[in-house]
């Protein structure tokens, strides 16, 4: 039976498998209401579930408060002293649900070191493993980090748990391939493995791990093989307090060891970068200095909030750590990308002198940084959008670099939708998905699986993950754009104009101009086109 059972309305369901995925990532067996089987009553189900569970985590919204279900999940929880509470949009438990604490989780991008979500996972823990409950600090003081503030990371050695001596070169193994991977990525500096394995046995502790090796993360992890299947637990670790940062853990069959230890250090690198990148800039936001990877870093969320404010302070933060180092390729990258988009939203008055500045810093970036995979993408995605330049080969030299990139495969994806197949745009979308399942870019994520369901006709799928897209960030125009033109071809004019409407809203464009950016390839533009016909003609 699932540790964990989560209460929730049908409302706040996205919400709810996003708390579902960071359980299970922490180690934890959890079960919602969608895991229901077909052949059994509903009610004997939950009964069943919620007596077997060793812990209640119920999520309350406006639309909980209001739910029969939710309620009485919460009174049984409660009964039984093992209820946990959150909230999605700041409501208070209804009475006498209010008397218990209750974190509030609104706007939770999944954000494992979030105070709000150690607090619940705390309780959680204890509750569930007997851990007493305490929380680690949010912030704590990092260990210096070499080589011109790059985050550092140590990969410790992992533990053999099978009770096979002869194992122990598999657990080696892994960490010498997770090391492989994750020096692909140069937004990170990773100790050289040997370093790491002469700490193997000597049982010390995180904190003396991070200050004898001079790192601010560490990973550490396990390897269970019994029978024909083999469990590796991995975990990240902020290194001054040994606290938390991720975890995840990979479950397969045992065929070939190596091809095993390669597929498993994919996922684990792709999942790491991210989570190093937002601690990171968790960091930099408190820490306002002149230092040109902290002004990048803290220009990167304004940035992805895709709004005309936020694109406006990131180039003026970018725009400040060029000025201090005329060569950081990932400053310039970004600054190019944030002209673009001031160009493809109009929101200049000078879109031609944009559309030059995008260009120019494209092309400097790969003129400094041409071996680092995400200044490739990056000016390679600027490039397909303000020049003529065939880019194709810069896309599939940046995935060659490094498949493990979330963020490669988001903005190939992006180039795929616009100009070429929206298969192979789905196919790389899901891929970051899969190599970032708690990503912060979720919005962007799903947003761009609605495009590629759009351009294949799968109307009402594209409407799913748009609605939630602009659930998560509702900022975007592209987003009402698509569901118009999908609520359109499904016959629905009246959804179709009110998303039209919502669109207006966000971008001077209209329905028409934005399509002609969005979609470059004849094919997909005509699609897009017919649906605008159909809200022009109605």
């Amino acid at each position: 039976m699932s540790e964990v059972f989560i209460s929730y309305a049908r409302s706040t369901q996205a919400a709810a498998l996003r708390f579902a995925d960071a359980l299970r990532a922490a180690g934890y067996g959890v079960w919602r209401d969608d895991e229901l089987p077909p052949h059994r009553l509903y009610a004997d189900v939950i009964e069943e579930r919620l007596a077997a569970a060793k812990a209640v985590l119920v999520v309350w919204s406006a639309d909980a408060a209001k739910s029969d279900w939710v309620r009485a999940e919460a009174d049984v929880a409660r009964a039984a002293g093992k209820l946990v509470q959150l909230s999605t949009d700041g409501v208070l438990p209804p009475m006498p649900f209010n008397q218990i604490q209750c974190d509030d989780l609104s706007g939770w991008n999944g954000d494992l070191a979030a105070p709000a979500w150690r607090k619940v996972e705390a309780s959680l823990a204890h509750l569930v493993r007997g851990v007493a409950p305490t929380v680690a600090p949010a912030e704590p003081t990092p260990s210096p980090a070499p080589r011109g503030g790059k985050p550092s990371i140590a990969i410790l050695p992992f533990a053999n748990l099978s009770g096979d001596p002869d194992q122990e070169y598999f657990a080696d193994g892994m960490v010498e391939e997770i090391g492989a991977v994750l020096g692909r990525f140069r937004s990170i500096f990773v100790v050289a493995s040997g370093s790491s394995l002469s700490l193997k046995n000597r049982g010390v502790s995180p904190q003396e791990a991070a200050r004898s090796l001079g790192v601010r993360f560490l990973l550490d992890g396990s390897v269970r093989k019994a029978g024909g299947r083999v469990r590796i637990a991995v975990r990240l670790l902020e290194g001054a307090s040994g606290g938390q940062v991720w975890a995840e853990r990979f479950e397969d069959e045992v065929e070939d060891l190596f091809e095993l230890q390669d597929r498993v250090a994919l996922k684990v690198a792709g999942a790491i970068e991210p989570a190093v990148r937002e601690s990171e800039i968790r960091r930099a936001s408190q820490r306002p200095t002149e230092d040109a990877y902290d002004l990048y870093l803290r220009a990167m969320p304004h940035y992805r909030t895709q709004s005309k404010d936020g694109n406006v302070e990131a180039l003026r933060l970018l725009t400040r750590a060029i000025e201090l180092d005329p060569h950081y390729g990932a400053a310039l990258a970004l600054a190019g990308s944030a002209y673009s988009r001031n160009r493809g939203f109009a929101w200049t008055a000078t879109p031609e002198d944009d559309r030059q500045r995008a260009v120019d810093h494209a092309r400097r970036a790969l003129r400094v940084a041409g071996d680092d995979p995400e200044v490739l993408i990056r000016a390679a995605s600027v490039l397909s959008q303000d020049s003529d330049e065939d880019v194709t080969n810069l896309f599939k030299r940046a995935l060659a670099l490094n498949p493990a990139s979330s963020i490669a495969h988001i903005t190939a994806a992006n180039y795929e939708l616009s100009f070429g197949d929206p298969r192979r745009g789905q196919e790389h979308i899901e891929t970051s998905m899969r190599l970032d399942p708690l990503s912060p870019l979720r919005a962007t994520q799903v947003g761009m699986l609605g495009g590629a369901l759009f351009a294949q006709g799968r109307f009402a799928e594209s409407i799913a993950a748009m609605q939630e897209a602009g659930h998560l960030n509702p900022a975007v125009p592209q987003v009402y754009a698509g569901l118009a033109c999908s609520y359109a071809h499904l016959g629905d004019l009246a959804a179709a104009r009110a998303a039209a409407a919502e669109m207006s809203t966000r971008t001077p464009l209209s329905l028409r101009e934005l399509g002609e950016q969005m979609w470059r390839a004849p094919a997909q533009r005509a699609l897009f086109m017919e649906g605008v016909a159909k809200i022009e003609g109605a």
